[in-house]
């Protein structure tokens, strides 16, 4: 016997639900890992909706914020499409700059009350991606607006001018918030059908991967999406998996 434990495994995601809305802040963001996810649940007939809070106009340096916007918007849209996803919203929050508060909470309250998810998707909120290496301002400041937003879309009280003014009334309907990429992840989807059209999902971001990597881009791609799901498959009994931290809200 070798002495060493078997790493804790990670529970099966909950399955039973037909409605999700995927909440990141960036093109791209849900494209290293739960895209692959992604493609499993719409395989089963799931609804899943995106919504991106920036249009990642900050994200390549040698092209100005206008066109950066709307090639990235393009190649978002076309990677969702790969998954089974055709509805894709852009909240135009300023890229690299998003700010916590209640702004953010409010978009992302109307947009839970419009859509009417039993599961909410969203990145990483903690500060960092575990040890020290730090996260984004962005990923944070969304993640945790994503928690916070899901009880404010319940509450009639909290920014009542989305039914005065947008006939949104409270959505209390959020079931389970997962988290993507959480170094504290508790739950795991497996993906094993789902990887291969993860990888082209994520290879539809072509013009932002050339400019982030010098490595031929189907290549990248496929090194993280498949790095992602074996990572955590030792603690989902060896099966290939998108892990999640999960949040249950009943």
């Amino acid at each position: 016997m070798s002495g060493e434990q078997a790493p804790e495994q990670l529970e099966p995601l909950p399955s039973d639900w037909e409605r999700c809305l995927a909440v990141v802040a960036h093109p791209d963001d849900l494209e290293y890992g739960a895209a692959s996810a992604v493609a499993t649940w719409t395989d089963r007939g799931a609804e899943v909706r995106y919504l991106l809070v920036s249009r990642g106009e900050a994200g390549i340096d040698g092209l100005e914020p206008g066109a950066c916007a709307a090639l990235r918007e393009r190649e978002q849209q076309e990677s969702a499409a790969v998954v089974g996803v055709t509805s894709v919203e852009f909240l135009d929050h300023r890229d690299g700059v998003i700010e916590y508060g209640t702004a953010l909470r409010r978009d992302i309250a109307a947009a839970v009350r419009r859509h009417r998810p039993e599961l909410i998707v969203t990145l990483n909120h903690h500060d960092t991606w575990g040890g020290n290496f730090w996260n984004t301002p962005d990923h944070r400041a969304v993640g945790r607006a994503v928690l916070d937003a899901v009880a404010d879309a319940g509450n009639r009280w909290i920014f009542p001018e989305l039914i005065d003014e947008q006939g949104l009334e409270p959505w209390d309907g959020v079931r389970w918030v997962a988290v993507a990429a959480s170094p504290e992840p508790t739950h795991a989807a497996e993906v094993g059908e789902g990887i291969e059209r993860g990888v082209r999902s994520l290879l539809a971001h072509r013009t932002y991967i050339e400019a982030l990597t010098e490595e031929d881009p189907e290549a990248y791609c496929r090194s993280v999406v498949s790095g992602t799901a074996g990572r955590a498959a030792p603690r989902f009994g060896g099966r290939p998996a998108v892990a999640f931290e999960l949040f249950p809200l009943r």
